[in-house]
């Protein structure tokens, strides 16, 4: 089960994050997602877990709970919505000079 985890304080590490989530069960994977173009944290990560009565129970134990000074908000993460492409400026070709 894969889990979003919001509000991070943007020094939390990939680390910090499993051993919060390994209090409740096991974790298989953690991503802190960084910013393309700073390289810099973006205040949230997903964490995998492979059973999903250890993901609901870390939900329960984690959400809106202090994590380094912020309120974490930790739920079952969901698809990415389908976005238009960018760019692009129309279509044809002609007379878009």
């Amino acid at each position: 089960m894969k889990l979003f985890v919001g509000n991070l304080p943007f020094s939390a590490t990939e680390q910090e994050i499993r051993e919060a989530f390994e209090a409740h069960g096991d974790v298989s994977d953690v991503a802190v997602i960084m910013d393309r173009e700073t390289g810099r944290p973006r205040g949230f990560a997903f964490v995998e877990m492979p059973d999903s009565g250890q993901a609901n129970a870390a939900i329960e134990a984690l959400n809106n709970t202090d994590f380094g000074g912020r309120s974490l908000n930790v739920n079952e993460a969901r698809p990415r919505e389908a976005r238009p492409p960018r760019g692009g400026g129309g279509g044809g070709g002609r007379g878009n000079w």
